[in-house]
């Protein structure tokens, strides 16, 4: 994560100066940390997480339609909320006038309206998705599989993802990337594992196989569902690894289109490339090269593509489809999928609301227009503003940082240096807006709509394909409780939606806000320095700019932090996998490092002052702690420690505390405690 350079006053004017708040004007308690959240019988060197959240963990119930609640589903709720009350607006008699109405804003409350009006829903049934049932069904050859496998129009399921990318060798071109696929659950674990949590959950998903096949009017759907799940278990063998998977070296692997055909010779190539459109012949004549990620996935997956029968793609293209559109369906289809990805494996019981589902829809298809109408509302300019100069002051404070750094040499350090100066930040809301006046809704449609939405989007992703890459495009909407790091063009950017308390408060301790924020800053920062993000230069080109020396010792530092992870133990008898996060961890540490260095930065050389009895760094590691406050159902738990690159929130707290000296010293943390570790035993990276 990042820091902040020497800004005493600009951080006193821009977050309200140490001791220069009213009381009770931070959101949270007197000055931004709600202390009654804190179990003083739990020392922080037992467990850091349960010290700053266990009166809350307590006290707080998870909603039947939430898998967790806590700091970041708080945030999703209000922007949830904010969000419908701004498509409510749009249904306004006077909104409705068409002189008041722009035409986004029409096709919001249309899109809006068609998934929310449930009876005409029920009352059309299958009719809507009867023509593309009736295609899969119609599936006479391997070709045919293939061509509704690249359909962007069936959104079904394929063994092979395939979509336009940014090349990270030649970042100002766009590459078409293709990638390994074809699994219904989140991972090859739970087809492989042996884990009895984990086998009933494969049992589970059989049953909801089955069910779906019923429903779709299928004869001897058990039957159906077993081959369905050994043809993914298959899929599921030759899959690569999460750990592999996230390694940069081993994902890039460009190829010309046409030697696909030699990588996995049994899959009809011409046959899935042709229903994509994609040019795959350059503005120059020449042939289109491809990004392969899991190379010696493809020829493994080919094969099992070619001995399956049929008859048994069909069933599964069906399932699979029907899953993609069945919030669109009659109730029963949504509620059994929900059974399987909802309550199985995320642990809700309830469906969140149809209103709140809806702007989710609109955020996911038209979610810069419904975005512009938020950050006027909810995003003022002097927000904005305020970030603008933060962001800044904290790259600043990384590139004093990397001068200190011990284990780095001159040459990296240089190149180094470099990359953080071509820093990139986005705040709040893109500066050009998305054009969606080539998007068709029309009220009453709602598959249709759905469907010409991704042909929308794929259409113009292929559409620019030869042309320079659009910098200023955002992979996230406005409202979005989260934040990003693209290597490829070495950017930063956070979206209005996670910029307030107790993320960022204008009116709490600016250790509060470096502790919350300024953390969230730096963990971004820290990923172009990760142990993939570091293989992209300071123009975002993949390629090796460290010395052999410096590489060693950094890989050495991260290797003992993958021991750390490894031994933590969410759930009884289940670990966190080191190697599969690593990324994130090291974000995670490296980011509250550097926020603290910030904060002391920032006093300018004066002491920090004490609040209520506590010192500047025990409200900065407190406020990083409550950023995390989170209690989680166990299924979710479990599905995120098996198949997601971010560690549960408790580990997100204790690993990166614990690697601190400073930690130790604010919080008086001594040898015998859970989580002390040896001075020799911490990672410092930054």
């Amino acid at each position: 994560m990042s820091r902040l350079p020497a800004l005493a006053l600009l951080c006193g004017a821009l977050l309200s100066g140490g001791a220069v708040w009213a009381q009770d004007s931070a959101r949270l308690g007197k000055w931004g940390v709600d202390l009654t959240s804190l179990d003083p019988a739990v020392k922080a060197g037992d467990n850091f997480f349960l010290h700053v959240n266990g009166g809350y963990l307590k006290t707080a119930e998870i909603p039947p339609d939430r898998s967790s609640m806590g700091s970041f589903q708080e945030l999703q709720i209000q922007s949830e909320q904010r969000l419908k009350s701004i498509v409510d607006d749009l249904a306004k008699p006077d909104a409705q006038r068409a002189s008041r109405l722009t035409d986004e804003a029409r096709k919001l409350r249309d899109l809006y309206d068609s998934f929310t009006d449930t009876a005409a829903i029920e009352a059309r049934g299958l009719k809507p998705v009867e023509q593309d049932l009736r295609y899969l069904a119609g599936l006479k050859s391997l070709d045919d599989v293939a061509r509704a496998m690249a359909s962007v129009k069936l959104a079904t399921m394929s063994i092979y993802n395939i979509g336009i990318g940014i090349d990270d060798k030649n970042p100002d071109n766009y590459s078409v990337n293709l990638g390994q696929s074809g699994l219904g659950m989140p991972d090859r674990d739970y087809y492989l594992s042996g884990d009895a949590a984990i086998a009933k959950t494969r049992e589970a998903y059989r049953t909801y196989l089955s069910d779906m096949l019923t429903l779709a009017g299928l004869p001897d759907a058990a039957a159906r569902a077993d081959r369905i799940l050994a043809l993914e278990t298959e899929i599921a063998k030759v899959s690569w690894t999460r750990a592999d998977r996230r390694d940069a070296d081993k994902i890039y692997n460009p190829m010309p289109a046409s030697q696909l055909k030699t990588l996995a010779p049994d899959f009809p190539w011409d046959a899935f490339l042709g229903e994509t459109h994609i040019p795959f012949k350059t503005s120059a004549g020449h042939e289109r090269y491809v990004i392969v990620a899991e190379n010696t996935a493809f020829g493994p997956l080919a094969a099992v593509f070619k001995n399956t029968p049929v008859s048994t793609w069909r069933d599964y293209l069906t399932v699979h489809y029907l899953r993609t559109f069945s919030a669109y369906l009659p109730k029963r289809f949504d509620d059994l999928v929900f059974s399987f990805y909802g309550t199985q494996l995320s642990g809700r019981t309830q469906q969140l609301d149809r209103g709140t589902r809806g702007v989710h829809l609109l955020d996911r298809t038209m979610g810069e227009a419904l975005g512009k109408l938020y950050v006027a509302r909810y995003f003022p300019p002097d927000s904005k503003a305020k970030m603008d100069v933060l962001v800044a002051n904290l790259l600043k404070a990384f590139e004093q940082d990397l001068h200190t750094l011990d284990w780095m040499g001159p040459a990296t350090r240089e190149k180094a240096l470099e990359k953080i100066r071509n820093f990139t930040p986005k705040i709040g809301y893109p500066s050009k807006w998305r054009d969606y006046t080539a998007l068709e809704i029309r009220r009453g449609d709602l598959v249709g709509n759905v469907q010409r939405a991704a042909v929308f989007e794929w259409n113009r992703d292929v559409s620019r394909i030869n042309q320079p890459v659009d910098r200023l495009e955002w992979g996230m909407t406005p409202s979005t409780i989260n934040a990003y790091y693209n290597p490829s063009l070495n950017e930063i950017v956070f979206p209005a939606g996670i910029l307030q308390a107790p993320f960022f408060d204008p009116k709490a301790d600016d250790a509060v806000n470096y502790g919350a924020i300024g953390a969230v800053i730096g963990h971004e920062i820290s990923h172009g320095f990760d142990d993939q993000g570091s293989k992209y230069d300071a123009k975002g080109v993949f390629q090796d700019w460290w010395t052999k020396e410096d590489r060693a010792n950094f890989d050495a530092r991260t290797a003992i932090l993958v021991q750390q992870y490894n031994a933590y133990e969410p759930l009884p008898g289940l670990h966190v996998n080191g190697q599969n996060t690593l990324g994130e961890n090291i974000a995670d540490t490296a980011g509250l490092a550097i926020a603290r260095k910030a904060y002391h930065l920032s006093l300018g050389g004066k002491s920090a002052p004490v609040l209520d009895g506590y010192t500047g760094d025990q409200r900065l590691y407190l406020s990083f702690g409550q950023v995390w406050r989170t209690k989680m159902r166990d299924s979710a738990i479990r599905t995120q420690t098996l198949s997601n690159e971010h560690t549960v929130a408790e580990f997100r707290v204790i690993g990166p505390t614990r690697n601190q000296d400073e930690w130790y010293t604010a919080f008086d943390v001594q040898p015998g405690q859970k989580y002390y570790l040896d001075p020799k035993d911490r990672v410092r990276l930054w």
